[in-house]
């Protein structure tokens, strides 16, 4: 009777929170039939393709398609965001240089978080997986979920699985993972649709104001998509105490007066 083919598996950082504790941080045995494709044993192992960006066999790269072979040892690393690994055989294209989002229908405040520091970031809690991808690949932007599912699928090219269910810790782990920090560029966007604010004249939008809000303040901003109207009201310190506890107090150049609402 024939017995199943054996490789020894390693995965590394964060690819191991889709493993079982029993196989974390460690090496494992994999039993297979035939020659599967790497890419369908990780899968298999329950790691979604657009999490991984290096894959070694017996200290070689290979790419996804390479056919398992009994005794190999296989070595899973994470999308290199921050390193460059030029030199070998990487599985994803270059990290943008203008990370751009879409996010699943579970990450709502999420988004709304992203577009507070000035993320591009595109949510419907009405798209459809396959619309999530079709616009993703259309527009070369991240998909952010929280369905290992929708990752799995063939026709994703970038993707994350946010790990956090709260939304301030899930807004903390997208700024580590891609390195935005540097980038913000908050109350440049607006937090209903997406679009990019622009300074208005106050003539030009005192119809739309309450009473109160006409005679406090004189400084707007409205979406160019929307057409909302923003002001630097109480919600304004609220937002800019989150934006500081989310880098953690870090003293930076973002948090001024030049920047909107």
């Amino acid at each position: 009777m024939k017995r199943p083919k054996e490789a020894v598996f390693r995965f590394y950082a964060e690819l191991n929170d889709f493993l079982p504790k029993e196989n974390r941080q460690k090496d494992f045995v994999y039993r297979f039939w035939g020659t599967p494709a790497v890419k369908d044993a990780i899968e298999a192992l329950g790691i979604p393709h657009p999490e991984i960006d290096l894959i070694l066999v017996n200290n070689q790269s290979v790419d996804f398609n390479y056919r398992l072979q009994a005794g190999d040892r296989v070595a899973v690393y994470p999308v290199f965001e921050l390193l460059n690994i030029s030199s070998v055989n990487r599985l994803h294209p270059k990290p943008l240089r203008k990370p751009r989002f879409i996010l699943d229908v579970n990450l709502g405040k999420l988004a709304r978080n992203l577009r507070l520091l000035g993320f591009d970031s595109l949510y419907e809690n009405t798209f459809p997986d396959e619309e999530i991808i079709d616009i993703a690949l259309r527009e070369q932007r991240i998909i952010l979920t929280r369905d290992i599912g929708l990752l799995k699928n063939g026709r994703v090219a970038r993707g994350y699985w946010v790990r956090s269910t709260q939304p301030d810790e899930q807004i903390k782990e997208v700024l580590q993972k891609f390195d935005l920090t540097d980038r913000i560029q908050p109350f440049t966007r607006c937090l209903t649709c997406n679009g990019i604010l622009e300074k208005v004249a106050k003539e030009t939008v005192e119809i739309n104001l309450p009473p109160k809000v006409k005679m406090n303040f004189n400084e707007f901003y409205r979406c160019k998509s929307c057409a909302k109207i923003y002001w630097r009201g109480t919600h304004f310190n609220r937002m800019e105490k989150m934006i500081k506890n989310w880098l953690k107090n870090e003293i930076t150049a973002h948090l001024t007066n030049r920047h909107k609402f």
